[in-house]
């Protein structure tokens, strides 16, 4: 039995979206206020100990006018059902499919309402709404003047308190197949059927040497109270059991040594010279048990030297957040273990683990949660399954280059009418666009070498190789100081790939996807056929095609350099999405065929060119050069050049479209760096800001 979709309406960023869960882990990515935290938020009420309940902030900012335009009816003497129609609701339907020969499907059989014996699906859909008494609740007393904008102010205010006393939850099963075949449910037949565990983003670690947090104590209570009714390990069972009776023990020795010294130390009353006050005898009573021993008294310290033990604070941060989320997941399956009837499904947030993780082991932590379940399993229940499914939110590359494709929603967050935004969910298991199976194959791969942040940023740059990544820092910020007052580039989260132009053609597909608008810069690649029918490289003025596997992709394989040249920016640009090659500086000026000769014939200045074709010069001067050596001089030396047009035009087009300051920054660029092959070899952060 597991989770299989679950649909979300009106819920903050979450205004109608459908979320596809994976059978054990589903890895939720995207950039910061896209919504993945809103989708722990809505089940951390929904598997609460306590009926679903929500407030006005909890509705979608589109949902605003359903509550404006019920107001307005109810002042216009609209008759209460049809006000209740108007009313918006928070919707979550849950997709749940089982085994259909199982022989018992526990809490899920009173969810199962089709007659169908081959579905293996039970729907279920808990609603947020208003009751019949609702129009009376939310709009009694307010007040209707002439001015809207106040109006609207004061109604806000006073749903804000009013909500909750004219909303209500209902939970009902829905036949799958027969939306009218309904029955109801109690809400909380949810938390009977659906056990929720949760580890916050906020997880209290912080480096506090001055107040000692004991953030991993609190977890030895319940795996204490999980031990006292294990099903499976006798043992535990025992010591748990002999651990309360040394309390109790302890509890009688207090009872007669202690507290008699200790009541020995009342003043009587007659002391006092009130009359009829003698003593009444008046005795002290010291009390714990272990559960208060355990959450106020115990701690977890590291093992030292000399006898000595460290406290939790004296270990990094990062260990400490991983023993965390591990025994937090011990205690999960503690939990479950000791429930008389378990749930059908334990669903387990993780929010943000690679917080303090180095990235070897956020890769290794989100590696390994198959096998901790595997091992909690076999070693801790007598090979009896766990029915848990993780839901993993990160900002991580790392961790989202590690997980399939197949595993990964994309949360993507885009506009919903004036100053309002929303989210929209990828599943990349439903597909990719248009990718065939060895692109997808081939992008997997890729990122997973790479530790790309496609998922994350708000942009992308395709370039050809080292020099581009190397100068493409100074680039942007020379063309962000040419361009005051305009959108610049170095406030945009900005991440830099290095494909090659024989591979770039193959992340459109992805790029469209993910919304990300894109520039590609790569190298026209002019090339001719020599006397033996090779194509072989020649200056752009030279050259009869193109063997540049990106440009051929988008232009034809036969296009000509020439007929490059004459392409208009709105040819070189498909959506969000625009190439950049080499063209000439000015009109009818000499064109270089890559970035090294296109970069010398920005700054004439300052190569010997001579006075004969200057492109052909530029040509081969950049052939004697170094890549890498090239790049750098120019970087660190001499820093004083012009970015080529080329490019200039592309990196303005990219910084469109984005409401970021007009005021320059340092770029964000993140390095990846692929050999000739096309073959990634590792990653690193370029950039004044890292």
């Amino acid at each position: 039995m597991r989770i299989k979709e679950v649909q979300i309406q009106n819920f903050r960023l979450l205004r109608d979206v459908a979320v596809g869960f994976e059978d054990r882990t589903t890895l939720i990515v995207g950039r910061n206020n896209s919504g993945k935290t809103s989708i722990a938020e809505l089940f951390r009420r929904l598997l609460g100990d306590k009926v679903p309940s929500f407030r006005i902030e909890d509705f979608s900012l589109g949902c605003h006018e359903c509550f404006w335009t019920a107001f307005e009816a109810s002042n216009a003497g609209t008759p209460a059902p049809d006000i209740v129609e108007l009313l918006p609701s928070i919707k979550i339907t849950i997709d749940i499919t089982y085994d259909i020969d199982a022989p018992d499907l526990g809490p899920l059989s009173e969810c199962i309402v089709d007659l169908d014996p081959d579905s293996s699906d039970a729907r279920l859909v808990l609603t947020y709404g208003p009751r019949p008494t609702a129009p009376a609740a939310l709009f009694t007393d307010l007040a209707v003047g002439d001015d809207v904008a106040i109006n609207r102010r004061n109604l806000f205010r006073a749903l804000g308190s009013r909500v909750q006393a004219a909303y209500a939850a209902s939970l009902e099963a829905v036949d799958p197949n027969d939306p009218t075949n309904r029955k109801s449910l109690e809400p909380k037949t949810l938390t009977t059927l659906i056990r929720g565990g949760f580890i916050n983003a906020q997880r209290g670690l912080d480096d506090d040497t001055h107040r000692e947090r004991d953030v991993l104590g609190k977890v030895v209570e319940v795996l204490f109270q999980s031990a006292l009714t294990d099903p499976v390990d006798p043992e535990k069972r025992t010591t748990a059991e002999q651990l309360k009776e040394a309390v109790e023990q302890i509890q009688g020795d207090l009872h007669a040594g202690f507290n008699a010294k200790l009541t020995s130390l009342l003043p009587t009353f007659d002391l006092f010279g009130y009359p009829g006050l003698s003593d009444p005898g008046l005795v002290t009573e010291t009390s714990f048990d272990v559960e208060k021993l355990l959450n106020d008294h115990t701690k977890v310290r590291y093992v030292g030297v000399n006898g000595m033990t460290l406290p939790e604070t004296y270990n990094g941060l990062g260990v400490r957040n991983l023993v965390y989320m591990l025994l937090q997941l011990l205690r999960f399956f503690r939990e479950y273990q000791a429930t008389p009837t378990a749930a059908g499904v334990h669903l387990i947030f993780i929010e943000e683990p690679e917080a303090h993780l180095h990235p070897q082991m956020q890769e290794v932590f989100i590696r390994q949660l198959d096998q901790i379940t595997s091992a909690f399993v076999a070693q801790l229940n007598e090979n009896r399954p766990w029915p848990v499914q993780f839901v993993v939110t990160t900002h991580s590359p790392h961790m989202a280059n590690e997980a399939r494709f197949e595993a990964m929603r994309y949360f993507l967050s885009v506009p919903d009418g004036e100053g309002m935004r929303r989210s929209v969910v990828k599943d990349l298991r439903k597909g990719m666009g248009g990718a065939t199976e060895p692109d997808r194959e081939f992008l997997h791969q890729y990122l997973t070498l790479t530790r790309c942040d496609l998922f994350f940023a708000d942009k992308a740059v395709l370039i050809e190789g080292t020099a581009e990544r190397i100068l493409l820092p100074a680039m942007i910020r020379k063309t962000d100081s040419a361009a005051t007052g305009q959108p610049q580039l170095g406030s945009q989260y900005l991440t830099v790939m290095e494909v090659g132009g024989a591979y770039a053609h193959r992340f459109f597909d992805l790029l469209s996807f993910l919304e990300l608008r894109t520039l590609i810069i790569t190298d026209i690649d002019a090339v001719k056929p020599n006397d033996g029918g090779k194509r072989v490289a020649v200056p752009v003025a030279e050259g009869a095609f193109t063997s540049n596997g990106c440009l051929k992709a988008l232009f034809g394989d036969d296009v000509s350099p020439e007929a490059l040249l004459g392409k208009t920016a709105a040819e070189k640009t498909t959506g969000i999405r625009r190439i950049a090659f080499q063209i000439p500086e000015a009109q009818d000026g000499p064109c270089g065929r890559s970035f090294e000769d296109a970069f010398i014939l920005a700054n004439p200045a300052r190569f010997p060119l001579g006075d004969g074709d200057r492109a052909l010069a530029a040509y081969a001067f950049a052939g004697d050069q170094k890549k890498s050596t090239f790049a750098l001089e120019h970087a660190i030396e001499h820093i004083e050049w012009n970015v080529p047009r080329y490019i200039a035009e592309g990196l303005r087009w990219l910084a469109e479209g984005n409401p970021a300051p007009a005021e320059p920054a340092p770029p964000v660029a993140v390095e990846i760096v692929a050999d000739a092959a096309g073959v990634a070899v590792n990653v690193a952060e370029v950039g004044d800001n890292g």
